[in-house]
């Protein structure tokens, strides 16, 4: 935390620093509205005797956060798409039990159906939804093995395909 004292320097805690320094950069981009080249970065850096190993050390853990970050983001568009697609089942096939009900004399049997579906439906918000938790990450390390071996398998054909092509 903070240490002010009126007539004696003032000191930070790291984390103060790095608050501090995270909104001046912030504030100075706004106000210029301007990004910053990587020797820029490199010019800070060494102006806070920050190594160039430390700083790539930094970038490659930035740039593999951002890459998992994105990888959720397709996660959470695929899972929410695949909901889609079990509403719109679940609207059909509630629609053929309402009509069929209504054309056989009223509504009795199928009321029963939409509420069995509407939990089930409710039940599949939530899942689909919830971004958190112990179940999400299982279902999200599934999806992403999933996903990088369609992409290993996906580049390997490419290859075999060009190799072989005419």
């Amino acid at each position: 935390m903070t240490t002010f004292h009126p007539n004696s320097l003032r000191s930070y805690s790291q984390e103060d620093v790095q608050q501090i320094l995270q909104l001046a950069i912030a504030r100075q981009v706004d106000d210029n509205d301007q990004e910053f080249s990587y020797q820029q970065i490199v010019e800070i850096a060494t102006e806070l005797q920050i190594s160039p190993d430390i700083l790539q050390q930094a970038e490659r853990d930035w740039l593999g956060k951002q890459n998992e970050v994105e990888q959720r983001q397709a996660f959470n568009l695929y899972r929410q798409s695949k909901f889609k697609k079990r509403l719109g089942n679940y609207a059909i096939i509630n629609i053929f039990f309402l009509g069929m009900n209504l054309i056989s004399g009223g509504l009795s049997w199928s009321l029963y159906i939409l509420l069995a579906c509407g939990l089930a439906i409710s039940l599949d918000i939530w899942n689909t939804f919830q971004t958190k938790g112990e179940d999400y990450e299982i279902a999200f390390q599934r999806w992403n093995r999933n996903h990088q071996i369609k992409q290993t398998i996906n580049t390997v054909l490419n290859k075999w395909f060009k190799v072989f092509s005419p």
